[in-house]
């Protein structure tokens, strides 16, 4: 029952891999241990749980983030279908502001993303049916939330293909130039 935990290029956003363990039954996985992500350097106690739900391949939803004092850490994990899973530093001074690092999280290969507060996060469906997990370090604040459009040049993210279901409030969203 295991949770491997791999760092990414970008200070602070950890790769989750849950092994299953099979037996006659089925299987067992370990989503979460906070002693291991505080061992990782990832403390967050977990005060709300969203699931997201999308009918359609190539649904986009992001890129969103909470401003202090209730900026979000969140560990997101696709448990049906797999998504295109992006979280961008937005953090100001960091070596890495502006950088995005991707991955493909999916119900087949276990993996999530434990990003920390000061990161925009968004994700891009890959199949139809999918459903995201998020564990959530601060509740919803919908007077600090803040968004980016997904196809904002501050960022260039190389998406895997472009989206055909996004919601208007998500293509409203101002240049990341306005929000900082």
């Amino acid at each position: 029952m295991s949770l491997a935990i791999s760092p990414t290029p970008l200070p602070g956003l950890l790769l989750l891999h849950s092994i299953p363990q099979r037996d006659g039954r089925g299987s067992f996985m370990r989503l979460h241990c906070a002693e291991a992500l505080a061992e990782a350097g990832f403390a967050m106690t977990v005060r709300q749980t969203n699931l997201s739900t999308n009918d359609r391949r190539h649904t986009l939803r992001g890129l969103h983030w909470q401003d202090a004092p209730a900026a979000e850490a969140k560990i997101v994990r696709c448990i049906a279908g797999a998504i295109w899973d992006v979280a961008i530093d937005i953090r100001p001074g960091s070596p890495t502001f502006r950088r995005w690092h991707a991955e493909e999280l999916s119900a087949a290969n276990g993996r999530a993303l434990a990003i920390p507060e000061g990161f925009a996060h968004g994700f891009l469906t890959l199949a139809d049916a999918c459903a995201i997990l998020y564990l959530m370090g601060t509740r919803y604040a919908s007077a600090l939330a803040r968004g980016a459009r997904y196809d904002d040049p501050a960022f260039g993210i190389a998406w895997p293909a472009a989206p055909s279901v996004i919601s208007e409030r998500d293509l409203a969203f101002p240049p990341f130039e306005a929000c900082a």
